[in-house]
């Protein structure tokens, strides 16, 4: 088998194995609900007749209320945080670069302290994400403003830049939680921790195009991404404007990673750990590693959610603890891997 047919077999088989994982997270909870049930609140709600008396009323809201937005938010947001990760390390020529090395999910964490200090997050449930993307936003653009010389963005400077903002934002983020009473520091660090529980439909819908747009723009660029990694003297040999390119592909992963952040909240270790297990499996083809990246982060991501459920019922481990847990340990294997290599 050649070694072409074989990376397909094995997006085919990641493919496979995230759609088995995510029809396992729906009977998972304080509620099971057997796997033949679940199938028949899809098929009832898709549209396809099917034998009512074959599950329940309760297990139609289970399903398709609570865990099928949930899981839909997992995929999405573990597929976005892996892409984007991948694209980061390609940019930065780096393995432990990840979508929050510019300040991303500082910037985030900043929007989103803002709006309860303001106290508009509980107007709405669209208060506090969308100051989470501004803030997002807002940083990537400040650091890529600290970062420019003579129109040019050096890659050491855009990453000291980023560590600059991400302090930045850190301190305004404290100072802002110094004034807030108890109720507002409990509604900041639940979000901060990072979960898809109480994600509903709403959420699906505000994330949906601009994750898949993301993703689909990434994708296209893989090849770029190719050139871009050889780097700049080989990639202007070829002809290919290198900062459009560069900025391009850093502005679609932080806007995507910024989606990301703002419905499900700070949630690591996905865009560097994936990343890096999907290129050790599938090289550093781009073509590839990306969508391997974007599979490999949304299985992680819906395994950790489901794991998280289940480990100590009746309570939930949030997700975001979840992939700290199991992320940290490979993140110090890599550390360490590195540092062999080093000497």
């Amino acid at each position: 088998m050649g070694i072409i047919k074989r990376k397909k077999m094995g997006l085919i088989g990641l493919a496979l194995l995230l759609a088995a994982v995510t029809c396992l997270s729906l009977t998972f909870g304080q509620i099971p609900i057997p796997i033949s049930n679940t199938i028949s609140v899809i098929l009832h709600q898709l549209g396809i007749p099917v034998d009512p008396e074959q599950f329940t009323a309760e297990q139609l809201a289970v399903i398709w209320f609570i865990r099928m937005p949930r899981m839909i938010i997992g995929v999405l947001v573990g597929a976005a945080l892996g892409i984007a990760g991948a694209v980061m390390q390609g940019i930065f020529s780096n393995p432990l670069a990840d979508p929050g090395i510019i300040g991303v999910s500082a910037g985030a964490a900043t929007g989103a302290v803002l709006s309860i200090a303001l106290g508009w997050a509980t107007q709405s449930m669209f208060v506090m994400p969308a100051f989470a993307f501004c803030g997002s936003i807002a940083a990537v653009v400040l650091t890529v403003f600290l970062a420019m010389r003579h129109g040019k963005i050096p890659v050491m400077t855009l990453l000291l830049a980023g560590v600059a903002v991400g302090m930045l934002l850190g301190a305004l983020t404290s100072g802002l939680l110094t004034f807030m009473n108890e109720q507002k520091l409990q509604q900041y660090l639940f979000w901060m921790v990072g979960g898809l529980d109480y994600r509903r439909w709403e959420h699906v819908y505000m994330a949906v195009g601009p994750v898949v747009l993301g993703i689909g723009i990434m994708l296209l660029l893989a090849r770029h991404l190719n050139i871009l990694v050889l780097g700049e003297t080989e990639a202007r040999a070829v002809g290919m404007p290198v900062f459009p390119f560069r900025m391009g592909l850093l502005f679609v992963a932080a806007m995507t990673t910024a989606t990301s952040v703002c419905v499900s909240g700070n949630i690591g270790f996905v865009g560097l750990v994936m990343p890096h297990m999907m290129r050790m499996l599938f090289g550093p083809d781009h073509r590839v590693l990306l969508p391997a990246s974007a599979l490999g982060g949304a299985l992680f991501l819906v395994l950790c959610d489901s794991i998280g459920r289940i480990v100590m019922p009746p309570a939930e481990v949030r997700v975001g603890i979840m992939t700290a847990l199991l992320g940290t340990p490979y993140f110090l294997y890599l550390l360490r891997k590195m540092r062999k290599a080093t000497f």
